[in-house]
């Protein structure tokens, strides 16, 4: 890897993106290559926001490269509730540490907090922004089921909030993909993203229902509606339960559609999906222990066996 952080998808090209892919595969594998190729490395962990996956995934990609971790715990219990700021908090645990993944509500703050470490920081989530680590196991299970190339890719649900929405589209500009989205108008890719694709040569296709173009889709990406993140209750009121999916909606589909959810779900991924050979979620989530290895054997120097 050629980079101290890792704060946005912008940042990787495809040589980045394949190296840690690769490097997953290898991990996946045969783990126990790699077993204690980090003994004695401590990762730290700042959670401002809660997280299941994510957090889970990083500490045990940790152990399971020989290393342990340490957490911060919730902001309750923290120095941040008698008032410290993040870059105070980020530069002592940087010396506690010899890597950080942050995640907080904050769009940006992965960004300011890395100025002021001298260790590997990784952005595991800031607001509405961006979520990097999510995309390189997006992709890594995207290649696993479909390739990276010649794809044809839809991505539905919350588009505006969604902060894996944006970290995939940004990585999927560095291969041969067409990218379709499918949100309510309010709902849609903010205009800055928007802008950003079309400089990389990606032509935004968006659309307001499924049915139109489901049946040419490799791979459908759906997102939950981030009620968190909306100034208004009643704004998402309107929109929650319009996009849903269930296991007779893709009798239209493809034979060979992927159907992907960084997860949490709430209710646009019917229980029914679960059981058909479509569902590629749960093995999307198995997916964040092995790339996340991969992502710290690389950003912490582990070598290959060759």
């Amino acid at each position: 890897m050629r980079h101290d952080h890792l704060i946005t998808s912008k940042q990787l090209s495809r040589e980045d993106i394949e190296a840690v892919l690769d490097r997953a595969a290898e991990i996946d594998a045969d783990p126990a290559a790699v077993a204690q190729r980090h003994a004695g490395t401590l990762l730290g962990l700042l959670f401002f926001e809660p997280s299941t996956r994510t957090k889970m995934s990083f500490e045990t990609a940790m152990k399971r490269l020989g290393g342990d971790i340490v957490d911060m715990g919730s902001v309750e219990s923290s120095s941040v509730k008698k008032g410290e700021s993040l870059a105070d908090t980020v530069r002592v645990i940087d010396g506690y540490t010899d890597a950080l993944v942050l995640r907080h509500p904050r769009e940006g703050a992965a960004k300011m907090a890395s100025e002021f470490v001298d260790v590997p920081l990784l952005n595991a989530g800031d607001g509405a922004g961006h979520h990097p680590t999510q995309t390189l196991l997006d992709l890594y299970t995207i290649r696993e089921n479909a390739g990276l190339d010649d794809l044809t890719i839809g991505i539905m649900g919350d588009l505006k909030y969604g902060r894996t929405v944006h970290s995939l589209a940004y990585a999927l500009t560095n291969f041969d993909t067409q990218q379709h989205f499918i949100s309510p108008e309010s709902l849609q890719l903010p205009r800055e993203v928007v802008y950003d694709l079309h400089l990389e040569g990606t032509t935004v296709r968006e659309h307001e229902t499924l049915d139109e173009i489901l049946p040419s889709l490799d791979v459908l990406y759906v997102t939950r509606i981030q009620r968190e993140r909306f100034p208004d209750e009643n704004e998402y009121q309107q929109i929650a339960g319009q996009y849903q999916i269930d296991a007779a909606t893709l009798e239209a589909a493809s034979d060979d559609l992927t159907v992907m959810h960084p997860l949490p779900r709430v209710d646009e991924i019917a229980a029914d999906v679960d059981e058909t050979t479509h569902a590629a979620y749960f093995e999307q989530a198995h997916n964040g222990v092995p790339v996340r290895m991969a992502l710290l054997d690389l950003l912490l120097g582990g070598e290959t066996d060759e």
